[in-house]
């Protein structure tokens, strides 16, 4: 037993021994000449690739020579105009604008919901709603609380206006919506209103305020934004969108924007090449739908609100529902100007990633290339100071005839074929 200790205390001396020695030894790669037309192709074409990444992708592409921001400040002023005839009324952007001027939200309303002369007293619950539908007054529990109720129950059974069947009487503003409501036509002249967006954007790093109104040369920009609609080449700096270009762009129909309301988003990118003059800096803009949509009970966008009045000294209200086209502006921004620092370090990065052809070429040469174990022997030495103080004798191999004194560059022929 005290052997076999021994021995592996003799084996852990020698193991850190050897680990210790070999820490301090110095590596160096050593040049190999491999004359072998297939291993040659593979390592140029490696080279290729790794060249043509960073010059087309990481450097024309991405940009990698330049500084960026990314976070810009950025604000939005909003204001919609037109104007429609809708049965006896003109309604003009104080009717169907909320908020008439607004930030980044603004919403118009293309079809309402009129439910009128509600006020305070009791009436019976609307038959859709879970447990309302009843026969004696047990059925009925004062006060239950039921999220889709319109009201507070009384605790009576009563019959549903003039139907034989009856439901929970409740507390609400009566009548009812679902039992009163007055459907109005859509604002179909609504496809022609304007909504004007002025985006104002600011990259701090680089100083530098861009703004996406501007007029052509010689003519004042009150009179230009009078007269111009947007248009992505001839009017670029004109922000003003029709609603039928905007759900257009969308993909959207919309007469069936009409009908549910929907919430679009108005997308503007800014994407600045600072290198070149600021006023190549132009936004783009890209439109897409965004709330969840098709064959959902909450799909489109509507709400609610409600018109107070004295009627007969009896507190009344005409309760609207809205549905409506919400836009929201969303505002995306990145700057980018050439600085020394990432140019550095990206042609570092280029430089190092070249190495990796090296590498893959020589785990080819050593894995499956034939007589691979010559071309290890040559590849791997250990140098000591005798094996320096003398040179070597000349070397025979059935590859080729060569000669070494000493020097790290060797020369294998094509004699060892893949």
């Amino acid at each position: 037993m005290s052997e076999i200790l021994c021995k592996f205390a003799m084996g852990v001396r020698d193991f850190v021994k050897d680990y210790f020695n070999g820490f301090w030894d110095y590596e160096t790669p050593k040049m190999m000449v491999i004359k072998n037309r297939p291993l040659g192709v593979i390592y140029r074409a490696v080279q290729f690739l790794v060249i043509t990444y960073f010059i087309w992708y990481v450097f024309i592409s991405q940009k990698a020579y330049q500084e960026s921001e990314t976070h810009p400040e950025s604000s939005v002023y909003t204001r919609m105009k037109g104007k429609a005839v809708h049965g006896d009324d003109v309604l003009d952007n104080v009717e169907y604008a909320h908020p008439p001027e607004g930030v980044d939200v603004i919403s118009t309303i293309l079809r309402r919901e009129f439910t009128y002369d509600q006020r305070q007293s009791t009436c019976p619950e609307h038959f859709s709603v879970d447990n309302a539908n009843c026969t004696t007054d047990s059925d009925c529990l004062p006060g239950l609380p039921n999220f889709d109720s319109h009201g507070i129950r009384t605790g009576r059974c009563v019959q549903y206006h003039n139907y034989t069947f009856k439901t929970c009487e409740i507390m609400a503003w009566c009548p009812i919506e679902e039992y009163a409501v007055v459907r109005e036509p859509p604002l179909v002249e609504a496809i022609n209103f304007t909504v004007f967006i002025r985006n104002s954007i600011h990259f701090p790093k680089f100083k530098v305020l861009r703004v996406n109104v501007e007029s052509p040369p010689g003519m004042k920009t009150k009179k230009y934004l009078k007269r111009c609609h947007y248009h992505e080449e001839d009017a670029p700096y004109c922000p003003i969108f029709r609603l039928g270009y905007i759900a257009n762009q969308a993909r959207e129909n919309f007469t069936e924007l009409c009908r549910t309301g929907g919430v679009i988003g108005v997308f503007i990118n800014w994407d600045c090449n600072l290198d070149l003059d600021p006023s190549h800096c132009k936004p783009t803009y890209t439109f897409r739908r965004l709330d969840v949509r098709k064959d959902l009970a909450d799909s489109g966008y509507y709400y609610r609100f409600a018109k107070y009045y004295d009627k007969n000294g009896v507190e009344s209200r005409t309760l609207i529902k809205a549905y409506g086209i919400r836009l929201d502006i969303i505002v995306h921004g990145q700057a980018g100007k050439f600085s020394v620092i990432p140019t550095m370090i990206s042609t570092v990065t280029a430089l190092t990633s070249v190495g990796i052809c090296s590498i893959i070429c020589d785990w080819i040469m050593l894995t499956f290339v034939d007589k691979n174990e010559v071309y290890s022997e040559r590849k791997f030495d250990e140098v000591s100071k005798k094996v320096i103080q003398e040179p070597t004798d000349t070397i025979h191999t059935e590859f080729s005839y060569m000669s070494s004194y000493g020097s790290n560059h060797s020369d294998l022929s094509d004699g060892v074929p893949l």
